[in-house]
Parts: structure tokens; sequence; C-alpha cells
């Protein structure tokens, strides 16, 4: 019996309700990931994630390959004990991470060479290493490895990528399909302090098969049309997949050609599958790709923005820094169930920020998790009520006047 599993409700045009079943429990769609690059998500702690509404989290195996190494954190148990998380989780291949070194790495059809700007060690990275890495962590959705090149890229390049990408998904299949049948390789004995508890390594019996997972593929191409159709064609011609990535997007195109690239592959992907779209988290973007048939997303600007003082309101972004805000005692906005907006006003935020307390940037990183979490929950209430069309463009509307007022920010990335 498959550990996974995808079932789908009240379409509204290409929109739809789901809920994406995995190991550690199922996951209402459209949903939106916060990202734990190292297993955390920075400056907050699992139960803060949980009550901001999250379902799952994503980490990052290049990062936790390098720290504290994936045979490591199988050894504390998995990803999932090791960051106290008891839920649905998802790895990034670190194709992103180690293609954005582009001055420490080379590419030839084996892999990615790459030297670690940590300590300048040489490592190379495989489809079949990094299969091994991402067993290792255990989460329970795992990443192929991609090729990612600059967004803007010529037709050319842009289909020498999404084809070498559809080649080490073959060879990505086939390791993870080997790891399932003959188990994981021992790792080496690693000593623990006196009086602490034994390492799950230990117990080879329990320690060697590989967890339940699932390989998500990523739909690779660009902006061109054909690129992204023929992607989508060798991944469905290459297996049967719990799921799909769309992947390349939101790396500086025009938010209308990502738009477009949405409308090009919702139709070809099977209706069956969860559609988890990579690097995406601004809210206009989310609905636009909710109601184009996208359900699972993640990105690491609505923290990162939040930690440097720009929160997200249904009325458009507020930069909490402002000399507009010093004395302004109203909350961030009354729609937010976060302690940002609970318990604070905006003179209060705005004077711990420019302070350089800790506790801002917590707060306004959580408010902005916790805005993009009850707005996937509000898409969802409208799907199963049948208003998520209607509800969608009026709030669309709303956000679109006052971010146009102020001026709007730059691509999400993966």
């Amino acid at each position: 019996m498959s550990h996974f599993g995808f079932r789908t409700a009240h379409p509204n045009g290409n929109a739809r309700l789901g809920w994406f079943t995995t190991p550690h429990g199922t996951i209402e769609t459209p949903a939106f990931m916060p990202v734990g690059t190292h297993a955390s998500v920075r400056g907050l702690d699992m139960g803060e994630i949980r009550r901001a509404g999250a379902q799952m989290i994503l980490a990052n195996a290049y990062h936790l390959y390098l720290r504290p190494g994936d045979q490591m954190v199988r050894a504390f148990g998995g990803v999932h004990a090791f960051a106290r998380w008891d839920g649905p989780m998802l790895t990034d291949s670190g194709g992103y991470q180690v293609f954005s070194l582009a001055r420490y790495r080379k590419v030839t059809e084996q892999g990615v060479e790459f030297r670690n700007k940590l300590d300048g060690s040489l490592h190379e990275y495989t489809p079949e290493k990094v299969m091994q890495i991402e067993r290792n962590i255990g989460a329970d959705v795992i990443m192929q490895l991609d090729e990612l090149i600059e967004g803007g890229s010529d037709h050319r390049a842009s289909r020498k990528a999404m084809e070498r990408s559809l080649r080490w998904l073959e060879r990505c299949r086939v390791e993870f399909d080997r790891l399932e049948r003959d188990g994981r390789a021992p790792v080496e004995e690693l000593a623990v302090p006196d009086g602490a508890p034994p390492l799950a390594t230990h117990d080879e019996a329990h320690d060697l098969p590989a967890p339940p997972q699932a390989l998500f593929p990523i739909v690779q191409g660009g902006t061109y049309a054909d690129l992204r159709r023929a992607s989508i064609e060798g991944i469905l011609q290459s297996g049967d997949w719990h799921g799909i990535a769309v992947g390349g997007l939101s790396v500086g195109e025009a938010k209308s050609a990502m738009y477009d690239t949405f409308d090009v592959c919702a139709p070809l992907l099977p209706w069956d599958k969860p559609r988890y779209l990579m690097g995406v988290g601004f809210p206009d973007d989310l609905l636009e790709a909710v109601s184009r048939g996208m359900d699972l997303f993640d990105c690491v600007a609505p923290t990162r923005m939040g930690r440097h003082g720009t929160v997200f309101t249904a009325d458009g972004k507020v930069q909490i820094q402002k000399s507009s805000n010093r004395t302004d005692r109203r909350p961030l906005t009354d729609e937010c169930a976060c302690p940002a907006c609970t318990q604070y006003d905006r003179a209060y935020l705005r004077h711990l920020m420019v302070t350089e307390e800790p506790l801002g940037p917590r707060l306004l990183a959580l408010h902005n998790l916790t805005f993009l979490m009850q707005l996937m929950e509000r898409a969802r209430t409208g799907l199963a009520a049948g208003t998520f069309t209607t509800w969608s463009d009026e709030w669309l509307r709303r956000y679109r006047t006052r971010t146009a007022f102020t001026g709007s920010a730059s691509a999400n990335g993966r």
C-alpha cells in the first residue's frame, strides 16, 4: 500500500481543493510551505510555525549535506526527529544553491563539481549522490537534481538545461529505486558522549532500509512554451510520479511571463497529482498560481523580507521602518492573528527594528508566514464554498491597488 496519495474536490476552473497524504500526515492544499533551510525556519521555533498554520515545511539538502552532514542527520533519526517537526517535510535537492555559485562550480553531464564556500573543500554533486543525500536526510518528499540556468537565458541554453534535467531525472529514479530495494549504505560509527542516548544508526536493522519517500521531478524550460511542454512530456513518459514540481521561475522574469508559463504547464500536468510550484511566495503570485491549478508553494522571501522590515498586508506591503510609523499606534493589520498584529502596534514594531532588537525581525517574519498561511486557508475556504474566483479577484484588486501605489518588490527566487 502506498504511503502517498492525492485527491481533489470542488474544482473552480483550474483551481482545486486537494489533500496530499504523506507518511507524516495529510496536507490540505493549496498550501504554502515555510522554508527551513538548515532544518530551521530562521529565528522561529517549530511550535510557532505550527501555530501560524504550517502543515509542511521545506529543508535544503545542500546545506544539510555541508552542515552537519546528511549522515549525521540520519544518525539523529532523520530530519523530522532532528528538527523536532512531526509533520510532513520536503527537501529541495540543493540544485539552486549549487548553480548559484557560478564562481565555484563546474557543470558536466556527470554532475556538478563545486567548492564549499565555508572551507574551500571540493565536492561533486551527481544525481546518484543527491539521491543518497536526500535518502539519508529522510524527508517525505525529495526533489531530483536539475540543471538551473540564469533567468532570461536564450532558447538554446534553456533547451540544453531542460534536456539534461530529464537525463538526470532518469539517473535519480534509478538510484532512488536501488536504495528502496537494497537499502542505504551503512554509516560510519560515530562516538557519543558517556550517558548520551545511542544514535539511530546503531540499530542497523532499523536504520539501513530507506524510509518511505516520494521523488518529485521538476519541469524546466524557462519561459519557452515549447520547452515546458517537452519537459512535461519527458517527465510523464519516464515514470508514474507521486507529484510534479515546476521550477525555474521567479528568477527575474516579468510576472506576465511567469503567469503565462503557469497557463502552459497546468493543462498538461496530471489532475490527480499535486503540483509544487518552487520558489514563489508573494501573495498575488500565490493566488494567480492557485487559480491556474498549482497546489504547493515555498519561498524564502516572506521570512527574509520580514527580518528586514517589510511586511505583507491585504492593502499591500508595509515598510515598518518608515518614519510615518513612529507614532502609529495601529496594528499592522486587523486581519491577522499573529503576535505582531494582536499584541503590538506599528510604532513599537518600528522601534524594535530601528534599535536592532532581535524580537523585531522574529515578529515580522512570523507575521509574513502567518499572513500567507491565512491567505491559503481563505483560498481553501473559497474553493470549498465555490466562491474562490470572486473572492480572489476582489482580494487581488485591493492588494494591487495599494502595491502599485507603493511600488512592487523584486522576484521571489527559488
